[in-house]
């Protein structure tokens, strides 16, 4: 399959439409399309050109940094961190010449600042992102936009205020995948929406957080004190600075994680502001190296009618002790068939419900007479008429991604597009609080052990 899909993809001619029927799978003969994509190109002159600033320069900090240099006119100015290595790492990476601090005021201070990109623990969301709104700079803020769901309402604000673009760094709102997922459920393919799932399964240390620890680290080397910020008084501990996704004092667990992806996903093929009841359980069940939050968390929501669905139920669940590798999916069951949607590549199954009345097999009509039997079935089959087979049978189309496919490449391209042309970002403020409220009232719901009563419309908990 994955030899088949290079080969294909080889052979598209550069703007192409990429389409074609690939091979059997198994014992369906299921429908294949590449979903077609461009790598952004393009020259831009000074005035285009948009200087960019890292702030906080752990993982998702490169990751962000260097997605976003491939989109042409965007270059690395500076960075900001609370460990001097990261620092250093940075101007291996960037260059040299671009200008370093462990003070994030000094970066929001400097004119030759475009946009930051905070990629800093969950607590400092809030505080770094409004900052910078207002000292004019944009913003893409790492997912979930704030700690707390009290935090919400000023991050909104301070973007309607300012004016200024944000945007949260959910990439797979921009995946191609969702695009070709929402015009799918749009369209009325499933029928109407029945219900929905959605998971992620890890399994290993990084996926669970358990990120290496520099040999190097010390009080010398990292900025404690300003990392606690408003967090409670704690002695320097570099577990809780390097892997401070483990601990509610500076992170989200499972919910602000992982959840919020999956949120981020369903609200966007839905066009939904979210869910009115929300009920978590779980627990640490195996990583218990001293962290606070769970490794399985499993959240039931009722979602209301609205003028894009129905009422409809989701299940969530996340799991970083998956025994079988793992997964991501967003499963969408209406009446007319099922909408899959992975991490690179959307299946339609397209199996309408019998709503015919059933007999044989395990059913009452096994227990009448023999001669009761043979008039009901006659019976039955004047009303019921057999269905056609194309309709019993299930069809299946998949749609992929091009390989060397990267969503978040389109999630930078979609806030730089932002900046120049003064557009809504797909995943702005409002968005991005829709997204974060349900994951972080599931950890609430888990830790209170209580059904949570949430006002999406108005971003408020009842």
């Amino acid at each position: 399959m994955k030899n088949t899909r290079r080969n294909f993809v080889k052979r598209l001619a550069a703007g192409a439409v990429a389409t074609a029927v690939l091979p059997k799978m198994g014992n369906a003969n299921v429908k294949q399309e590449i979903l077609h994509w461009e790598k952004p190109t393009g020259r831009f002159g000074p005035n285009d050109k948009i200087r960019i600033a890292g702030i906080g320069m752990g993982i998702m900090g490169f990751g962000n940094l260097s997605t976003a240099i491939q989109v042409p006119g965007v270059e690395v100015a500076a960075v900001c961190d609370l460990y001097d290595g990261h620092l250093e790492r940075a101007k291996e990476v960037y260059g040299k010449d671009i200008f370093t601090s462990r003070s994030f005021e000094e970066i929001l201070s400097r004119k030759d600042i475009d946009a930051v990109f905070v990629s800093t623990s969950d607590h400092w969301h809030d505080h770094i992102s409004i900052a910078a709104l207002n000292a004019g700079k944009a913003v893409y803020c790492e997912k979930p936009m704030v700690q707390h769901i009290d935090e919400g309402h000023a991050v909104v604000d301070a973007q309607r205020k300012t004016g200024k673009i944000l945007q949260v760094g959910s990439q797979r709102v921009s995946s191609l995948v969702m695009s070709k997922a929402k015009e799918l459920y749009k369209s009325g393919a499933i029928g109407e929406l029945i219900a929905a799932e959605a998971f992620v399964d890890r399994q290993s240390a990084n996926g669970a957080w358990q990120y290496s620890i520099p040999t190097d680290a010390s009080e010398k080397t990292v900025d404690w004190g300003r990392f606690i910020g408003d967090a409670p008084k704690r002695a320097y501990d570099p577990l809780r600075f390097f892997r401070w996704r483990n601990y509610q004092d500076y992170g989200t667990g499972v919910g602000g994680d992982l959840f919020v992806h999956l949120f981020s996903g369903l609200h966007f093929i839905l066009d939904t502001p979210g869910p009115e009841l929300i009920f978590a359980t779980g627990g640490l069940r195996y990583w218990k190296d001293g962290r606070d939050v769970p490794d399985i968390q499993i959240a039931l929501m009722d979602y209301p009618k609205t003028a894009s669905h129905p009422a409809f139920n989701l299940q969530m669940r996340v799991n970083l002790i998956a025994g079988d590798g793992g997964g991501w999916m967003n499963r969408l069951v209406g009446t007319e068939g099922v909408l899959e949607v992975g991490w690179s590549d959307v299946k339609l199954k397209r199996s309408p419900i019998d709503k015919r009345p059933g007999y044989g097999g395990w059913d009452t009509f096994n227990t009448f007479t023999l001669a009761q039997q043979k008039d009901y079935e006659r019976w039955y089959n004047e009303k019921y008429p057999p269905l056609k087979p194309q309709i019993q049978e299930p069809k299946e189309q998949q749609w992929l991604t091009p390989e060397g496919y990267d969503e978040r490449l389109d999630h930078h391209r979609n806030f730089f597009d932002c900046m120049r042309n003064g557009t809504k970002p797909v995943e702005d403020a409002v968005f991005g609080f829709q997204a974060a409220a349900p994951s972080l009232a599931a950890n609430i719901s888990y830790a209170e052990k209580k059904l949570v009563r949430w006002d999406a419309v108005n971003m408020k908990m009842l």
